[in-house]
């Protein structure tokens, strides 16, 4: 441990006690138009606000920059977004930040300086945006600036996340309620010429999510020992298509049911049928389901064949995610533990498939209470 000292060289900075128990280091060093200015830095013991003293020694020394007035939320959010987000998330990932940060983050409280934003700034922008948006949103946005702030902490811009100090707005959650076993049947039985039948089976009876289901690969399917290997996702961001690997970013091996089976089989002579009249040969290594030229299919376009179905089948409407709830509702009730479950659906935290699974146990906990009720009523005609 470094031994503390009651002054430092000449030049080397200077460390002082707060009144509120912080050590505050000052050291003098080069700004960006070339003058010289004092830096402050902060630590909860003087060894960590002397390291950070000798980090700002060192680039003094090394001639590097090193700005000593806090900049604007409007300023560092995008260097945030492209040096930090960028390189180190999904494309899906960056789009949702920079979306937030374009729409709400920035006009709203790009104004304000990282080291004077306080948690009332936060809250007053979440409330804000709450009443102009939707709760759901100012959560999301929260949650942007809160990742956002994190990083300011940890490249020495801020002493303290505010935004991790505000709660975010509380969200009903969405009432789903997807189709019974039988309007399940109905839609599989209308949907059995589509031609994208085998999408909406996997899709119903393996609560794949939809990128997942276009993103599915012939080389990671096996049919002979009834086993499929999610790894990959097809999505549309910023007006492109393009693939990567799935929400968690894990492949996760699952097993498929024979209804599966027996529909990729069919899907898989089709596509074969079909390169035979165009006198080409089936492409082995690409995706499972393609449009007529061999390109991976519009998102969007899955789910208007699923509406058109639902509605040809007379069914009430649903969304194509509500069928994967639906494949949840069935395996609980089944009787499939929560873990298996867990890695059945792809989710990256058991909380989500509780929230599933208690849903559905409720259900079946009034069906057993309900069995109280008839042997209460039994002994009471007995008596």
């Amino acid at each position: 441990m470094a031994q503390q000292r009651k002054r430092n060289p000449n030049g080397a900075g200077t460390i002082t006690k707060r009144k509120d128990g912080r050590y505050q280091c000052a050291v003098y060093v080069l700004q960006p138009d070339g003058t010289r200015a004092r830096k402050f830095a902060y630590g909860k013991t003087w060894a960590e606000c002397d390291a950070k003293r000798r980090d700002l020694l060192a680039k003094v020394d090394s001639g590097v920059p090193v700005p000593t007035r806090s900049a604007k939320l409007a300023e560092w959010l995008p260097y945030w977004l492209e040096n930090v987000i960028k390189p180190n998330r999904k494309p899906t990932t960056y789009s949702k930040y920079a979306m937030h940060v374009r729409l709400y983050l920035v006009p709203m409280i790009g104004s304000k300086r990282l080291e004077a934003l306080g948690p009332r700034d936060v809250r007053a922008f979440l409330a804000a945006l709450s009443r102009k948006t939707t709760p759901a949103t100012a959560k999301e946005a929260h949650r942007v600036l809160r990742t956002a702030l994190t990083a300011a902490c940890r490249e020495d811009l801020i002493t303290r996340n505010v935004a991790s100090l505000v709660e975010a707005p509380k969200v009903k959650s969405r009432e789903t309620s997807p189709w019974t076993l039988d309007e399940t049947l109905t839609f599989l039985e209308e949907a059995r010429r589509d031609p994208l039948y085998a999408a909406f089976v996997l899709a119903i009876a393996m609560g794949l999510r939809r990128g997942e289901v276009l993103g599915l690969r012939w080389t990671d399917v096996d049919l002979d020992d009834r086993v499929i290997r999610i790894s990959n996702q097809v999505q549309r961001i910023d007006g492109k298509l393009y693939q990567s690997t799935t929400k968690t970013g894990k492949a996760r091996p699952v097993p498929l049911p024979l209804i599966c089976v027996a529909a990729l089989r069919w899907h898989r002579f089709r596509e074969a049928a079909a390169a035979s009249k165009r006198k080409t040969e089936l492409e082995r290594t690409g995706l499972v389901f393609t449009t007529r030229t061999g390109r991976p299919i519009e998102p969007r376009n899955l789910n208007r064949s699923f509406a058109r179905l639902t509605t040809s089948a007379g069914l009430r409407a649903i969304r194509l995610h509500d069928a994967r709830h639906g494949c949840a509702t069935l395996l609980t009730a089944a009787g499939v533990p929560p873990r298996v479950l867990m890695e059945i659906l792809g989710h990256s935290q058991i909380s989500m498939t509780m929230d599933v699974y208690t849903h559905v146990a409720q259900d079946s906990q009034r069906e057993a209470i309900s069995h109280m009720d008839r042997l209460l009523k039994r002994r009471a005609d007995r008596g």
